[in-house]
């Protein structure tokens, strides 16, 4: 006796009712259909180079890296190389359609905002005493003492002050203003004049100012 199951399209139909998600389905169906008729009315196009790139990702995305491996995704999703090509097309044009609205937009909003992705790479240590600040600026500018001795010296955090002071790739936002001010002004590399703040006394080295680069990402 046949133990075979068979599934029809009613029941398939009747399993997306009662499990509610056709709403789900509908809103996705009406996305896709806004994404090709605005694409087409774009003039928006999709070549075939395009196109077999996008398929080579959805291969590895999916780790499909032999054709053994893409039949049975292909037959497990229950998909034709037709269709396979169709998500594909899709997925495509939705990004390039995104990219065609929007890409003005994020332009003209990144060269607002660039001084905000400006980032400085920094090494810091913070002092209670001024004149001890201002003592060994002038001795790190003659070369007396470097930077990781005074380091190792004054910074109580063991984590920091086995990094040497080192505070990483900091934004703007980051620092105190008066910091900000003298840190993004500053020729790197170069040792900041001490700055006085209600943390402390604050000697600075500036060894790299980072500027933002827009690009396809």
């Amino acid at each position: 006796m046949s133990n075979v199951l068979t599934v029809s399209p009613e029941d398939i139909l009747d399993h997306i009712k009662l499990s509610c998600q056709i709403p789900s389905i509908l809103e996705a169906i009406a996305s896709r259909k806004i994404v090709e008729n605005e694409a087409k009315q774009a003039g928006i196009e999709i070549g075939l180079e395009e196109l077999q790139n996008a398929a080579d990702n959805l291969r590895l995305a999916n780790q499909l890296l032999k054709a053994e491996d893409t039949w049975a995704w292909l037959e497990k999703h229950y998909l034709s190389l037709d269709d396979l090509e169709k998500i594909v097309e899709t997925t495509l044009l939705s990004t390039k359609l995104a990219n065609h609205l929007f890409a003005n937009k994020v332009e003209q909003f990144f060269y607002a905002h660039q001084l905000d992705y400006v980032g400085a790479v920094t090494y810091e240590v913070v002092l209670d005493d001024e004149d001890l600040a201002l003592e060994l600026f002038y001795a790190l500018q003659e070369g007396e003492i470097s930077f990781q001795e005074i380091a190792r010296q004054y910074i109580q955090n063991i984590e920091i002050r086995r990094a040497g002071g080192y505070q990483g790739i900091r934004l703007r936002r980051d620092f105190r203003p008066e910091i900000a001010a003298a840190v993004f002004a500053a020729n790197p590399p170069q040792i900041l004049k001490p700055i006085t703040t209600p943390k402390g006394v604050h000697i600075i080295v500036v060894e790299e100012i980072i500027k933002p680069q827009l690009d396809e990402q």
